[in-house]
Order: structure tokens, then sequence, then C-alpha cells
């Protein structure tokens, strides 16, 4: 008798109810508490004030040639990982002017900037290490704490008297402070010299997310840690490509020791196709643009004076941000998209910031300002932002009307 298949037929087998309810579930969820995400592309001429290209360099045509030409000399991708054949003179080129750049000993080159963090927390702590992150670290240093096995608390967002209270508490061998430099929702920039004193009180090192700063703050653009705090103060500084430099991918930098261990077991570094060599070209011709060329620095400046000038001038609910990141504090979900939905129709891309990105409360429009914008794109958007205002006014006059 011949044997009977154990396994049913796969079109005689219905797709699994619980895992469809599942799905089901969760989008109900997030769609009835106002959370549900879309991605939208962008139309032409919409003006954009949600993104991250803080001196307009991804736009920058000298930019697009060097990528251009990487891709025509090095190839369309790297073919391996850093160690094994993708590591390519560009690459090696590229980490020699970020750990320049940033006064370290060596850098290295990452895909992401969320594989960064993973990887360097994963490479650095265990079970035997004990993290302190402030409060509103972005999610990928968080998730890269929870990939460690580390024991991690959370202290109160810029708050070095709550870092030290569980700094002093902690029995731990090894110590590791986590911080954001720009803080990604609200704008504002960590205590640098502040969290370095606690730190070396308590003899633990410092990690310094430095995604939003690399290539706005500092007299050379190199972040809120840059050339001056060196690796005694932050041993471990971690950067974007994608963000200030208008590239992609990202980057740690420290002394030769820690940047030699992060290479041999930072496994987000180790078992991914390394950079593509193009991507690596056009960041040089990024650095070098905002290293030789402060003028895109001070453009940007300027236009986040003129901003929260008038801003202020309308009554809009704006933080103490002096960063591009310019939040502003709606409170509710709801709130939040009306105005955005309302900006849109006016051609203005700005972002609507909700739950779980920040807290219950305290949604915001998440408004971004970058070196391309004109004074006239900003007043623009002030435009619709006061148009904003008087349809929130109408309605609350007259609510039946709404």
């Amino acid at each position: 008798m011949p044997a009977q298949n154990a396994w049913p037929s796969l079109r005689s087998t219905p797709v699994s109810d619980a895992w469809r309810q599942r799905l089901a579930e969760a989008r109900l969820n997030r769609q009835q508490t106002r959370r549900w995400r879309t991605r939208r592309i962008v139309a032409a001429g919409t003006l954009d004030f949600a993104g991250n290209d803080y001196l307009g360099l991804a736009q920058d045509p000298r930019v697009c040639e060097a990528q251009a030409e990487g891709a025509r000399r090095y190839g369309a991708g790297a073919g391996a990982s850093h160690l094994v054949s993708g590591h390519l003179a560009v690459h090696e080129a590229l980490e020699n002017a970020l750990a320049r750049w940033t006064g370290r000993e060596r850098a290295l080159l990452f895909s992401t900037g969320y594989m960064a963090n993973l990887g360097v927390l994963q490479a650095l702590a265990n079970a035997d290490t004990a993290i302190f992150q402030d409060r509103l670290n972005h999610a990928s240093l968080l998730d890269g704490a929870t990939l460690s096995g580390a024991r991690s608390r959370r202290f109160h967002h810029r708050d070095a008297h709550d870092l030290n209270r569980l700094l002093t508490r902690s029995e731990c061998p090894h110590k590791l402070v986590v911080s954001d430099g720009v803080f990604s929702m609200d704008g504002d920039v960590a205590d640098i010299a502040t969290l370095a004193e606690v730190s070396q009180q308590h003899r633990a090192w410092l990690m310094i997310d430095d995604a939003h700063g690399v290539g706005v703050l500092g007299d050379d653009g190199s972040g809120c840690v840059g050339t001056l705090w060196g690796s005694a103060e932050v041993p471990v500084l971690v950067g974007t490509l994608g963000k200030a430099l208008g590239t992609a991918g990202a980057f740690v930098a420290g002394d030769a020791a820690l940047i030699e261990h992060i290479t041999q077991f930072a496994r987000s570094y180790v078992y991914t196709t390394a950079q593509p060599p193009s991507i690596a070209a056009a960041t040089l011709q990024a650095l070098e643009i905002v290293q030789g060329e402060p003028e895109h620095r001070d453009h940007l400046n300027a236009n986040i004076a003129y901003f929260c000038r008038e801003a202020l001038q309308l009554g809009l609910p704006l933080s103490t941000s002096t960063t591009p990141i310019q939040p502003l504090l709606l409170g509710s979900e709801a709130r939040t998209l009306s105005w955005s939905a309302t900006l849109a129709k006016h051609g203005l891309q700005v972002g609507a910031i909700r739950p779980p990105t920040v807290a219950k409360g305290e949604a915001r429009l998440r408004i971004t300002l970058s070196a391309r914008h004109t004074r006239c794109d900003i007043d623009r958007l002030l435009a619709g932002l006061k148009l904003c205002q008087q349809e929130e006014a109408r309605c609350h006059a007259h609510p039946h009307n709404a």
C-alpha cells in the first residue's frame, strides 16, 4: 500500500483564520485611534517641510553628479559585506574623512542609522550591562538596548539629577549612558557637558546619537559633539548621512579599540551588504561642501530665526527649539490631522506626529526647515498655518456648521 501523504494539500488548507483575524484586529485598532499611517507620493510643486534634508544637499547638483560618477566607476552596488569583498577604496576614504571631521581615531560605516544603533548596542552590551537612556531617545536606541539583553532604565528627559540617581543605584560592572544629540520630535539639544560629567563620575561610557546634529550644529558642522568633545568624554559617537548630508547610511566614530570591537561583533555590520559605493562617493562630496561652505548653515539658521519670530507673532504653540526641527504642539490627534490635511490641500507637506511616536496628548506638527527654503517658501507655510487657525476659530464659533 502506498504511503499516505502526512501533509494535507495546500489547496485544501484554508488560510489561517486566526492569523487573518489578528491582522484585522490590529488594523482596526490603529484606524479607530486615528493612528493608521499611509504613504503618500509627494506631488510636483509640493513644498516639503517634513523631511530632514536640512542643508538641501540631496538636490545639490555636485552631490548628484558625484553619486552618478561613483556608480560608473565602482558599480551600482558593493556586492558583498564589508568583511567579505564589499569594502572598497571609496568606503575607506569616507570612513577616514568622517574620523577626521569628528576628531576621532576611526569611523565605521553602516547601511542605515537604525542598523548602526542596533549594531553598536548589541556589540557593546549584554546581561552584565546596564543601559541608561533619555526617555525621548529614538526608537532605534530603545530597540538596540532590548536586542542587547542588557538591563535598561530610562531617565527623565534631559534630567541629569534623575540620571545620577539611577546610576547611583546600579551595581552593574558596565554602565552605558545613551542619548540623542538633537531629539528628533522636539528639536532640543542634549546637554553633552553634563551627561559626560555624570557618566564619568560613575565610570560609565557615554553614547550620543547625533543624527540630527551632524552637518547642522557646530562651527564646522560636525554636530553637537564633533570636535568639541573627544573620545574621553563621548566614547561612542553615532551620526547619520541621510539627513543634513543628503545621502544615506550612518557611521559610528571612536577610538581604534571601539571600532575594531564593533567591526567584529556588530551583527548588523557583519551580516549585511556594504553601502553602495556611489552613496559613499556622494557623501564625500557632501562632506566637502559642509566643511567648505558654511553659508548653507548660515542660511538655514536665518530661516529658523525668521520662522520662529513670525510664528510666535501668530501665536502658534511652538516649543523652544533652535534647530531645524520646529514642533507645533497641538495636543489632540484629531486637531493635528486636521491641520495637516489643510496644509496638504495648499501644497504644504508637514509631518503629523501622533502616538506611539510621541506620548498621548502630545500630538504635533513636526515642521522642519532647510537651507533650500526661501523666505517666500516660509511665508507660504506661515500663511497656511494662519489659515488653519482661522478655520479652527470658525468651527469653534459655529460648531453646528463644522
